[in-house]
């Protein structure tokens, strides 16, 4: 079954620097930039997009 993705951004999000994430699929997690869309997106495994969003939050 395909899933479709759930594209939402960060409540932290400025209207400058957006991305948008996907992660409502428990085999991957797409992210993209809200600004160009047409560029694709990068995906990653949701255990390596965990480490990110940790290692986000502890360098603020």
């Amino acid at each position: 079954m395909v899933i479709s993705p759930n594209w939402r951004t960060s409540s932290y999000t400025g209207t400058e620097n957006c991305v948008e994430v996907a992660d409502n699929d428990s085999v991957e997690v797409m992210v993209r930039d809200t600004k160009d869309r047409s560029r694709g997106s990068v995906v990653v495994r949701p255990a390596t997009w965990a480490e990110f969003v940790k290692f986000s939050k502890s360098v603020r």
